[in-house]
């Protein structure tokens, strides 16, 4: 945008994403929309030579080879969770349709969710300084993978982007609350481009600790991926660009547990009904639905009726996303709009007035929900 002109409208031009499903939209839409995934190997690489937990069923990236995406140089300090993260980065910047300038790298930024950064990464550190003959020993080069920014700086320094640069931790939340936090960053004339999104990675140490801590439901599985946007800044015009959706609103808060489901629910239904009312929207022209919290225990009726009561009754279609995919905690939310986004371009009918809703609750009592418009439903 030129300087002195106030953006309006906060537009998604580009994602990439990888998930259980394999890598791109069409793979995602066409296992959501089936419920079923291509045969993968089970997690074993994700694993990494460590048992896996009984009972836990494990859904990697298939075949994931960071080399692919980023090529062969330096990726031996990088962790699962930096490279998956990258990744997708890249396929979000290889579906825009010109490149990045050089001109523009100075207001371009990275904002990612993620949980904790890899656990592997500090558990395998940790571990080392234990075992070797002195700590100090432990290599160097591990300790930048431990930081949670290390995704989201890596992306920036591989495309020399200087502008804004966050990484937000908020569990299931994360990827709704970098959406919120990037959508203000533009709409407040911070950046003008930022690529956002979440991401979580597979391991021993984390399957472990789902199963440990009893959190999963019945039956559930465990994933990983991650799904980037590149979120642009526009004036009013709606033919303005391409783009494939608008991002109207994203809301989120924190319900202490204590009180109780029906306070969680409530909460997501006050975040609902304040992201349709910033979005100018009616319950009734919430299209279609792209749901969470399926993997937890007790998790999907909270946010069932939580979502019920903010749509004021209406009952959309729905996008079971973590169904098919596994409970894969900040990159949730992330994996639920790269689903919608290809809904939407996968086979959705264009409807005037056809609006999104993606929705997320947390182990924690944290909730969120973000509202989205096609572009044949702007003018």
């Amino acid at each position: 945008m030129s300087s002195g002109t106030a953006p309006t409208v906060v537009r998604i031009t580009g994602y990439g994403v990888l998930s259980a499903a394999g890598a791109g939209g069409k793979a995602l839409y066409e296992s959501v929309r089936s419920g079923a995934l291509p045969s993968g190997d089970g997690g074993a690489e994700a694993l990494a030579g460590y048992p896996a937990p009984p009972g836990v069923r494990l859904l990697p990236v298939p075949d994931f080879a960071p080399r692919e995406y980023l090529g062969r140089k330096g990726l031996g300090a990088l962790s699962r969770t930096s490279t998956l993260g990258m990744a997708a980065a890249e396929l979000a910047l290889d579906s825009l349709p010109t490149l990045v300038g050089p001109e523009e790298r100075a207001r371009t930024g990275v904002v990612m969710g993620t949980s904790t950064g890899s656990a592997r990464a500090f558990a395998e550190f940790f571990r080392e300084s234990y075992e070797a003959e002195r700590p100090y020993l432990v290599s160097p080069a591990l300790f930048p993978g431990l930081l949670l920014n290390h995704c989201a700086s890596q992306v920036a320094m591989r495309h020399s982007y200087t502008g804004l640069n966050a990484s937000l931790a908020g569990g299931a939340i994360s990827t709704l609350s970098a959406l919120r936090f990037a959508r203000s960053a533009l709409l407040t004339g911070r950046a003008d481009r930022l690529l956002t999104g979440g991401v979580e990675e597979l391991n021993a140490q984390t399957a472990w600790a789902w199963q440990r801590s009893g959190a999963l439901g019945e039956q559930a599985a465990l994933g990983e991926g991650s799904a980037v946007f590149v979120l642009e800044a526009g004036g009013g015009d709606a033919t303005a660009g391409m783009h494939l959706a608008e991002l109207t609103a994203c809301e989120v808060a924190f319900t202490p547990l204590d009180e109780g489901p029906h306070a969680v629910a409530a909460s997501l239904a006050r975040c609902v009904g304040d992201a349709l009312r910033a979005s100018g929207a009616a319950p009734e022209d919430v299209c279609v639905v792209s749901a969470g919290a399926s993997g937890g225990a007790g998790w999907s009726a909270v946010e069932a009726r939580g979502r019920g009561r903010g749509l004021a009754g209406h009952t959309p279609e729905l996008l079971r996303v973590q169904d098919v995919l596994g409970e894969t905690y900040s990159a949730g939310g992330a994996l639920q709009l790269a689903a919608l986004l290809a809904h939407w371009s996968g086979g959705a009918a264009p409807a005037a007035g056809a609006w999104g809703l993606v929705t997320s609750v947390g182990h924690d009592g944290s909730v969120g929900a973000a509202v989205l418009r096609r572009p044949s439903a702007i003018g």
